[in-house]
């Protein structure tokens, strides 16, 4: 499997990762079980926003692009695919602070409204 390939599967599983992190929340309405997935994914997106931290698949895809021949990038993922679609400038820090801390309101809200759902399904039991 030659290297450009490899390289867009890494982005595919990233960019995936991502999606799971934001809205995996929302697939728990009908799959509760994938909270052992989403819990931990969750956890590792907030602390690499809230600690500038680099996934790790980054640079993996930027290694495997260049020894495909191919233009690298410097920036981290998020900043070289995503930014440039949702953010007018650069991804500063206290951009990655305020991300993270709505990654933590979005999916503390799914949690919390499927827990009052449960407790509600179970007749408000303890």
């Amino acid at each position: 499997m030659n290297a450009a390939l490899l390289a867009d599967l890494v982005f595919a599983a990233h960019f995936a990762f991502i999606l799971f992190v934001v809205f995996g929340g929302l697939l728990l309405v009908r799959w509760p079980r994938l909270a052992w997935l989403h819990v931990p994914a969750v956890a590792w997106g907030i602390a690499v926003e809230l600690f500038g931290w680099v996934c790790p698949l980054t640079p993996l895809e930027i290694w495997l692009r260049q020894a495909a021949g191919e233009q690298g990038y410097d920036a981290g993922f998020i900043a070289h695919y995503l930014e440039p679609l949702i953010y007018p400038g650069w991804l500063t820090r206290n951009l990655q602070i305020v991300l993270a801390i709505g990654l933590f309101g979005l999916n503390g809200g799914v949690y919390f409204w499927l827990w009052r759902r449960g407790r509600q399904l179970r007749g408000n039991r303890p």
